[in-house]
């Protein structure tokens, strides 16, 4: 007897919002010695709010190139790119770390954490960048750390804490602004394969409560937890539609 073929799993694809990103004919250059490097040659794309897409690409591609373009780490050479509306191309350095203080919830692959303060103090400082009261911004980043199951670590060091629960941390800080989008750089790197799959579930749960997200990552499992993956290849897109 030929059993049953395995349940389809349905994933939710929530429908999009109001436009968050747009990039038009963005072109980078940079200057090595004589040699000029094309990290990206006229890349164009739109992100949407309510958003779960994965960028991809081998080293040298272009992809962590384009990441901090989106992430205002680094301004385009040429074209356009509007954040909100606003557009982010002819803006000066204060202009941008408002940008990203504000918008952008960065998840960094080496966590990036205050190893002298607690979890509550590192989810705490996007806060006190952005001028929120003390007892407001102690609100809102241990309301965070509960919404990522930290609420019983609140007080632990980094140096207390397994991988798995410094990336919780990490996300938490990233979420705690309420930004337009997170952005996470390969947040699976140095964790093993049973936390990643943690923290892909997780990234999974926040999709599902209403975050914009765009993971930059090299591995096909990270990728295809999103709903939408661009690929790029020689500072080009090679592909942009719905993951598998």
């Amino acid at each position: 007897m030929i059993p049953p073929p395995a349940p389809i799993e349905l994933r939710t694809v929530r429908p999009v919002g109001p436009l968050v990103i747009a990039i038009d004919g963005v072109t980078k250059l940079y200057q090595m010695g004589e040699e000029t490097i094309h990290a990206l040659r006229g890349v164009s794309l739109n992100i949407h709010k309510n958003e779960y897409l994965a960028i991809m690409g081998p080293s040298g591609s272009g992809k962590s190139t384009l990441m901090n373009m989106l992430g205002c780490l680094d301004t385009p050479t040429s074209g356009r790119y509007e954040f909100n509306g606003q557009s982010v191309a002819t803006m000066v350095d204060d202009e941008l770390a408002e940008i990203r203080n504000r918008e952008i919830g960065f998840v960094f692959q080496t966590f990036n954490l205050l190893a002298r303060s607690d979890a509550l103090r590192n989810v705490e400082l996007p806060l006190i960048y952005a001028g929120v009261a003390p007892h407001e911004r102690h609100r809102r980043a241990k309301e965070t750390l509960e919404s990522v199951g930290l609420g019983t670590r609140i007080h632990h060091k980094p140096n207390e804490l397994s991988g798995g629960q410094r990336q919780r941390v990490a996300i938490a800080r990233a979420l705690v602004n309420r930004p337009s989008i997170i952005l996470a750089d390969e947040p699976t790197g140095n964790l093993d394969s049973k936390t990643g799959v943690e923290i892909m579930a997780l990234f999974d749960d926040l999709y599902e409560r209403g975050n914009t997200i765009i993971v930059v990552t090299h591995e096909e499992s990270i990728a295809r937890h999103a709903r939408r993956i661009i690929r790029i290849h020689d500072g080009l897109i090679e592909s942009d539609g719905p993951a598998d």
